[in-house]
């Protein structure tokens, strides 16, 4: 056999990654992780009021928004979407401006809790607090793409506590009777807060759900980051040619409490603690990477020194940055008159409704 038909058998050569391709997605991932300890450990040092993140979540985030074209294509995340905002564009200090609340955050300008991801730029849409809203939303924004005929594509992702919400219904619905652009991710890590999955739904699987609509439904281990991306091309390819929206489910591992606010401890067993450890996306695609030659102890030595840096760094801007004006704080919330415009409605001048 050939050196050429050797490297076609390798797993990524198959799928059309290249070999930069993959070593940038466990780039992103091992970026995620480090910068989601480091919000932890802000909010554990008083200086952040409160953290949720994503930790065993990264291998599927990366997976699913590697295809998008980063630059066109929008993204609707939900609030552990911290691996999937740095592949779209965002920065580790854009993500801490956040978790800080400092008047130069992208996502809000310090008026939203983290985990509200936003950026005009790369086609971040905000996220609303109601859980499940950005599925409606996303599902509006295919159909307007669709309209429009721009080519955009739109990737929502939602955790498996949010499929029980009547808004991710609704999107479903409009989004397949349409044949929007959509892939409609679900992060499923089995539970809801403190609430297992077995008591959210009656069915096995959150991809089963899919029939009811008349859209494809993929469900994949969440913790083999190369067959997420398999699937998620899939979807993408298929919105791409007009054929509608796809739900995928990824099975993945929250390795942590809910939030900054819950003790995981209290209500999952510590058998099954460990055992969701074992199903850690980056040792898995470290593995892959040592497997093919792409990758060893030394390599894995300077990228954890790399990330270190840039995690100090990007902590070091964010403390640094203003916090914002209190004399702002009802800007956005209540109407604030132009002086320079004579045509203002009287019933914010003082006048009478009419």
């Amino acid at each position: 056999m050939s050196a050429r038909e050797v490297r076609a058998q390798v797993r990524h050569v198959e799928l059309g990654l290249s070999d930069e391709d993959v070593l940038r997605m466990y780039y992103y991932m091992v970026l995620a992780r480090s910068l989601d300890e480091r919000m932890w450990q802000l909010q554990r040092a008083g200086k952040a009021m409160f953290v949720i993140s994503g930790p065993g979540h990264e291998g599927a985030q990366v997976a699913m928004t590697w295809p998008l074209d980063r630059e066109r294509d929008w993204f609707v995340p939900y609030y552990r979407s911290v691996a999937a905002v740095l592949v779209k564009g965002m920065t580790p200090t854009e993500i801490l401006l956040a978790v800080l609340a400092k008047a130069t955050d992208p996502s809000s300008g310090g008026r939203q809790m983290p985990g509200h991801y936003a950026h005009p730029k790369y086609r971040i849409l905000s996220t609303s607090s109601p859980v499940g809203t950005q599925y409606p939303h996303a599902a509006g924004l295919a159909y307007a793409a669709k309209v429009r005929r721009t080519g955009e594509v739109v990737l929502v992702t939602i955790g498996d506590g949010g499929t029980s919400q009547g808004d991710w219904h609704e999107a479903l619905n409009f989004a397949a009777i349409h044949k929007v652009p959509c892939l409609f991710a679900v992060e499923n890590n089995r539970y809801a807060i403190s609430v297992p999955l077995h008591k959210q739904m009656s069915v096995p699987s959150v991809a089963l759900r899919a029939q009811g609509y008349g859209m494809p439904g993929v469900s994949v281990d969440g913790s083999d980051v190369l067959e997420c991306y398999r699937v998620a091309k899939e979807a993408y390819d298929r919105a791409k040619r007009g054929e509608g929206p796809t739900l995928l489910e990824f099975r993945v591992e929250r390795l942590g409490s809910h939030s900054s606010d819950d003790q995981q401890e209290r209500y999952r067993p510590k058998e099954e603690i460990e055992a969701a450890r074992q199903r850690d996306p980056l040792p898995n695609l470290r593995r892959y990477l040592e497997s093919v030659g792409l990758w060893d102890d030394e390599q894995e030595r300077a990228l954890r020194e790399r990330v270190r840096n840039e995690v100090d760094a990007a902590t070091d801007e964010a403390e640094r940055a203003p916090d914002p004006d209190p004399a702002t704080a009802a800007r956005h919330v209540y109407y604030d008159p132009d002086p320079h415009n004579p045509v203002d409605p009287v019933w914010w001048t003082g006048g009478a409704i009419a």
